[in-house]
């Protein structure tokens, strides 16, 4: 198990003394690492938007896509890189692949549901040159419709867990003094040291990522970017979120009309990273939190079905009853197995 980087206010990590010194073998190069799964228009407006800061180098790494996304790419941006894998291999264990082709110092790494504007490698590749303690950092995101996307948060724990899952984090985000001490409530306009940062658009340091030797393949999707930021921390690096660029992140591109699965893989996901680096004590804790928000929706959609008159397979509560009962029975399955 691996030791906790330090705290500060909010679960967030103070930075470490000991660093290694930054190569900076080529200040300001920045080359682009793009994961792709079935969103080929996304996929050539990213590119578009990427080609526009002019790169070093781009490469996407295609998961087995259905939708002609590779023969796009091939057909409408010849320079880019193409790495098209027989199977869906999951988005850590593509990054890694896409990231490994990169030779520049820093690599911008996206999801290919997100657009760039102009000046944004530029901004974020200075940024990168003036804080050589940043192992990752991670830039303004905004939903198409101009919303803020609240991109930055504090590492999973009980008392996270609880405040995002009642009405009590909501009440946080309405108190002006709390709200901006709480990573998912504040205004995202300046920058600041932060535990970790959303993977769909990560600025990494290619020295720190080998250091720990990148994403850990065995998260197939969600908490890939979680388990990295928090072992650069323990590797005695920091993560950033800087304000200096604002990029758009259409989100959950790849993932339309898979809600339950998705859902499922996200708590095996968070699971998964507490029984790797916490102690037995918050697994317990992680647990039981699980048990009571499953129970709760679990008796709160059978009474919805028992008023409205409905049977279970005849409305959305009941599939989201199958969903409630999945991670009820995950969260106490033998992870042995």
């Amino acid at each position: 198990m691996s030791h906790p980087p330090p705290q500060s206010v909010e679960g967030g990590p103070t930075g470490s003394s000991q660093l290694p010194p930054s190569r900076s073998n080529k200040p300001g190069r920045m080359a682009v690492a793009i994961v792709n799964y079935n969103t080929r228009d996304h996929l050539r407006d990213c590119l578009a938007s990427v080609q526009g800061n002019k790169p070093s180098e781009v490469v996407v790494v295609d998961n087995a896509s259905s939708d002609g996304s590779v023969e796009m790419v091939r057909t409408e941006f010849p320079t880019v890189i193409m790495r098209e894998n027989d199977r869906n291999t999951g988005y850590g264990a593509a990054a890694n692949q896409g990231i490994s082709q990169c030779r520049s110092e820093y690599v911008l790494l996206l999801n290919s549901d997100t657009v760039l504007p102009g000046g944004a490698h530029k901004a974020l590749s200075e940024y990168m040159d003036q804080n050589p303690r940043a192992a990752v950092v991670g830039p303004r995101l905004e939903y198409p419709d101009g919303r803020l996307q609240v991109s930055s948060f504090p590492f999973p724990s009980p008392l996270y867990t609880f405040l995002r899952s009642t009405s009590f984090g909501s009440l946080i985000s309405r108190i002006p003094i709390l709200r901006e001490r709480y990573l998912p409530s504040w205004s995202h306009m300046q920058a600041r040291i932060v535990p970790w940062v959303l993977g769909a658009v990560m600025v990494i340091r290619r020295e720190a990522f080998e250091i720990v030797e990148g994403f850990d393949e065995s998260f197939f999707m969600f908490s890939e970017e979680v388990d990295l930021c928090y072992r650069l921390w323990s590797a005695g690096w920091e993560v950033h979120f800087t304000p200096v660029v604002t990029i758009v992140h259409i989100e959950g591109a790849s993932t339309k009309g898979c809600y339950a699965e998705m859902e499922l893989l996200r708590y095996s996901s968070t699971r998964k990273f507490y029984q790797q680096h916490y102690s037995k004590r918050r697994i317990s804790q992680l647990k039981l939190l699980t048990t009571y928000f499953m129970l709760r929706n679990i008796l709160f959609d059978y009474a919805r079905l028992a008023w409205k008159g409905l049977t279970q397979s005849s409305s959305g509560a009941g599939e989201n009853l199958v969903l409630w009962k999945k991670v009820l029975y995950s969260a106490w399955e033998d992870p042995g197995r």
